[in-house]
């Protein structure tokens, strides 16, 4: 990945460039100090991967970090689920030791996340160990193909969590019991079970960030890009 491309991309899912900012590609280039075909090529793939979009019509079009809202997100959520839980199949399918080391890993970061959540901990940490949790069983199995796809979206969803994730550590408790399921199958080797509970897990989690953003707005919305006409009938944005 391009070095535009990668601090593009981080400030967008940490937040720094909030859901509705219209990105500029000459303010990128001179802010950044690089000219501008690589934040031209950037963008672009950024376009292509969601995480900025246009909006407008012709000269009106402006690109802008795309919002965030409850189908989106719920989208994003269910898709990252089933390739984790393609990854939790694979995992399962281990030889038993490897199981057996891998387990005692997802299970120390899962009583890091508990303990963090019960002492009322750095929400940017416990949702670090939440990462970590999932990266375990993903990036120890998953081929070249299931690591590309699962790299594309998941960062997609890291938006969404860190955005809301004040609001949703106030349901950790849950994630941790699903969490625990998922490495009790995983050790037992059971593929279809683990796919299942990694399934479960962000399944659950979509819902429960569908009625968070139902109750706190979504952001960056699409109406706030909505081209509108003067008495003259010049185009002009909200």
């Amino acid at each position: 990945m391009s070095r535009v491309y990668e601090a593009l991309r981080g400030v967008i899912v940490w937040g720094q460039l909030p859901p509705g900012t219209r990105i500029a590609e000459r303010a990128v280039a001179e802010r950044m100090g690089v000219s501008r075909t690589p934040v031209r090529s950037a963008m672009h793939r950024l376009q292509q991967e969601g995480f900025i979009t246009a909006v407008g019509h012709a000269r009106e079009q402006r690109l802008i970090v795309a919002p965030v809202t409850q189908a989106d997100g719920r989208e994003l959520f269910l898709v990252v689920g089933h390739l984790e839980g393609l990854a939790a199949r694979l995992a399962a399918g281990l030889p038993a030791t490897r199981r057996k080391d891998l387990v005692r890993r997802m299970r120390e970061l899962n009583r890091e996340m508990a303990a963090e959540s019960r002492r009322g901990g750095d929400t940017s940490r416990i949702f670090d160990l939440d990462l970590a949790f999932h990266r375990a069983y993903v990036e120890d199995v998953a081929g070249p193909r299931l690591l590309a796809l699962h790299d594309a979206i998941k960062p997609q969803t890291e938006r969404y969590a860190r955005l809301y994730i004040s609001v949703l550590v106030d349901e950790l408790s849950t994630s941790v019991k699903e969490h625990e399921s998922i490495a009790r199958a995983i050790l037992g080797g059971d593929g279809a079970v683990a796919q299942s509970a990694v399934e479960t897990n962000w399944r659950n989690a979509a819902e429960r960030l569908t009625r968070t953003i139902a109750l706190h707005g979504e952001r960056g919305g699409w109406h706030a890009w909505t081209p509108l006409r003067n008495k003259s009938g010049i185009s002009k944005t909200r």
